[in-house]
Formats: structure tokens, C-alpha cells, sequence
């Protein structure tokens, strides 16, 4: 029994534009709530998350703790990014504060120091190594690692007797024999902390071996607060330095390399985790098999000559002659291949099929592997020609 045929027309099984969107909205709600939530965690987070030892970050890598302690008593914090900007900003009643000295090349380094030697204000290199202690401080060398974080000041230098112990120990240790320089926070008798007479305009060079006392993290431990306001804190304005890609030369030594969870900020992990999740729920709420296929009965009874119609259509539509003549061949094997005793896993093999449905042709022998195992037809005639003379062949060994 077969159904009512379909209109001219009508027999498109491909879903219309409303039934596209009944199928997709709920995804596309999901992809839109999912990507508002995201954008809003963006936009919330921006204010707060700026970076490493930036004094608007409040992270726990961040230096805004200090910076709002700072502007409490009434010195005022200027960020700036680039070396000209930080020598353009440096005067008598200024402190910069350069917190990545070993980022810069060549070319920032006697910008800087220039802009030092004639300031008459106060300049803080931040962990300086090798690279930037001979442009910067000159005379100044680096002897290690100390051997402990909490460090006693060991000197008579207001600003660290007052402070008292501190965390300057997590960096690096200093040497120098400049005439006039006061060394503090000693670790295995050599100092963590230098300050340093600047030319004869009355500054001064403060190298830090140690970020430590200036991150969020760690601004409460011991006398970490109290050495870093009175070292930015000695004069009314504060220019807060940090070096960017943009600002540095091809000479700079390499930064360290990061991994991409490096690179994202506190907090998203946890972010991306619940995405990870959401998207994870709603492919399985869209999921449309769960499980093994279920076999159903049709609603109809479909003829096998539609079926057949129907398939031989699709080949021709796609121009798959090549499929469909190795179709024809392979199905008329297996079937001479029972008709003339051949066995079923030898059906393809023409050393076994051509000799035996050759015996049973009454017209002698002719090129029968030319028909069962030869090339693809050439054009839809062939193809046709093919699939008759296969029918005929199968008809002269059934009746042989």
C-alpha cells in the first residue's frame, strides 16, 4: 500500500525557515545569555584588573593598596608607560618609580638616566638586574639571591628604622662601592636595599632588590607598609612607571615566557569552568540521540521500485556513475556467484568468477571481465547500457 502522491513541488523534505528557528531558538537564547554574562564579567572586572605592580589593580599581584595609602597622604600617583613620558614627568619634588628596569633597551635606559642626573628627585629601580644596573646605576653590581625573605634593616636610614623588618629578601642582593651610598636589609653581608646620591642636584637612586613590599598580597606583612609610603612617599608627586611592549627595544632581555593560563586574569578560570559547563548542559538538552537507534514501523508501504528510483536519483544528481556502476557489478557478482557454484568470498575475485559464468554461456566465450570488473561508463548512456547487459548475462547463466 503505498500513500497519496505528493504534489509537483511539494516533495522537498528540507525544513522551511520557521521550522529552523523553532529548532535553534532555545540554542540561540542559551549562546546569547552565555555571551551577556561574559561581556558583563568583562566589564566589571575591567576597573579593578590592570596587572602585575599596577597601582589600579587590586588583585593580589597588584600595588593599588599602596598607591590609595599614598594618595591618603597626600601624594599623588601618575601612571605612565613609556620612558619619555616618565623623564618628561621627573622634577625636584617628584619619585619615579620604575618597576621593570631589566624591560628596557638601550635607548630608555639613557633617557632615564638623564632625566635622574637632573631632576633633583627621587628615582626607585624596582628589582634591577645586570642588564639595566650599568645605565642606570652605574658602580651598583648584583651579588645573588638572599638567603632569606624577612630582613632586619641593619642601617641608620630613617625610612628603614622606622620600618623595621621587612620583606626585602625575596629578590636579589647588591654590591657597591660607591662613596656616600647607605646599605640596608642585609642578607650574607650583602644588601637588599641601596640608596644611592644622584648626581649634585640633591636626588637620590633607590635600588629595591624586591617587588614584595609593594603587592597587595603582602603590604601587611612585617614593615612592608611602612618602608614602601616613606620610600614613594618622600616627595608630593609619584610617577608610577611601567614599561610596555610598546615602549621597549629589540635589545631588551626576554621577558619570561608565560603559558596562556598565565595571561588570565584572577577569577576567569573559574569563569570559564561554568561556560564549560553550560555549554556542556545544553548540548545534551539539544542532544537528539541519547542512545542506540530505534528501528520504527513506516506509516506507509514503500514499493521497492521507488526505492530504487528514488536512490538511483540521488546518484545522478551528484553525477556518482563511478558508485553507481560499482554497485551494479558487485550486486550481479554475488548473484552469478551462487548461480554457477562460485563461493560467496570469492565472488569479487575474477580468477574465480570469469572461468566458471564463462562454462555456462551458450554462445561461447566472450569478455565477460570486461563487463563484471571493467571501468566506470562514461556518460549516463553507458551507465544505462551497462546495467542491460548485466541483466542480460545474469538471464543467459539462469536459463543456461
Amino acid at each position: 500500500m503505498t500513500g497519496p502522491t505528493p504534489a509537483p513541488g511539494s516533495t522537498s523534505t528540507a525544513p522551511s525557515r520557521a521550522a529552523l528557528w523553532r529548532r535553534t531558538r532555545g540554542t540561540v537564547a542559551v549562546a546569547g545569555i552565555l555571551l551577556a554574562s561574559a561581556i558583563a564579567l568583562a566589564a566589571v572586572g575591567t576597573g579593578t584588573r590592570h596587572g602585575h605592580l599596577d597601582p589600579r589593580s587590586a588583585d593580589p599581584t597588584g600595588s593599588r593598596a599602596v598607591a590609595e595609602l599614598l594618595t591618603e597622604r597626600g601624594v599623588t600617583t601618575r601612571v605612565v608607560t613609556t620612558a619619555r613620558e616618565a623623564a618628561a614627568a621627573s622634577g625636584p619634588g617628584t619619585t619615579l618609580l620604575v618597576t621593570g628596569p631589566d624591560m628596557l633597551g638601550e635607548s630608555q635606559r639613557r633617557t632615564l638616566r638623564s632625566a635622574m642626573d637632573l631632576s633633583g628627585g627621587r628615582t626607585v629601580l624596582l628589582g634591577p638586574g645586570s642588564p639595566s644596573l650599568t645605565g642606570l646605576a652605574p658602580g651598583v653590581r648584583t651579588a645573588g639571591h638572599p638567603s632569606a625573605d624577612d630582613l632586619a634593616p641593619a642601617c641608620a636610614l630613617p625610612a628603614a628604622t622606622t620600618a623595621g623588618r621587612a620583606t626585602t629578601g625575596t629578590g636579589l642582593r647588591y654590591s657597591t662601592t660607591l662613596p656616600g651610598a647607605t646599605a640596608c636589609y642585609p642578607s650574607d653581608g650583602h644588601p637588599t636595599l641601596l640608596v644611592l646620591p644622584t648626581g649634585t642636584t640633591g636626588g637620590d637612586t633607590v635600588v629595591l632588590g624586591s617587588e614584595t613590599i609593594l603587592l597587595n598580597e603582602s603590604l601587611a606583612e612585617e614593615g612592608n607598609a611602612s618602608l614602601a609610603l616613606q620610600l614613594l612617599g618622600s616627595r608630593p608627586d609619584l610617577v608610577w612607571y611601567l614599561p610596555t611592549l610598546a615602549d621597549t627595544d629589540p635589545e631588551a632581555a626576554p621577558a619570561e615566557e608565560k603559558s596562556l593560563f598565565d595571561l588570565i586574569p584572577a577569577g576567569w578560570s573559574w569563569a570559564l569552568l561554568q561556560l564549560f559547563v553550560a555549554a556542556a548542559l545544553a548540548a545534551l538538552w539539544r542532544a537528539r540521540r541519547l542512545g542506540p537507534l530505534v528501528t520504527e514501523h513506516l506509516p506507509v508501504a514503500i514499493r521497492a521500485s521507488e526505492a530504487t528510483e528514488g536512490r538511483a536519483r540521488l546518484y545522478r544528481k551528484a553525477n556518482a556513475r563511478d558508485r553507481a556502476a560499482t554497485v551494479l557489478r558487485a550486486a550481479t557478482r554475488e548473484r552469478l556467484a551462487a548461480l554457477v557454484g562460485v563461493p560467496h568470498t570469492r565472488a569479487h575475485d575474477p580468477a574465480a568468477l570469469v572461468p566458471a559464468v564463462s562454462a555456462r554461456l551458450a554462445d561461447g566465450p566472450r569478455d565477460v571481465t570486461a563487463l563484471l570488473f571493467g571501468p566506470t561508463p562514461s556518460g549516463d548512456a553507458a551507465l544505462v547500457a551497462l546495467a542491460d547487459h548485466l541483466d542480460a548475462l545474469e538471464r543467459e547463466v539462469r536459463t543456461s
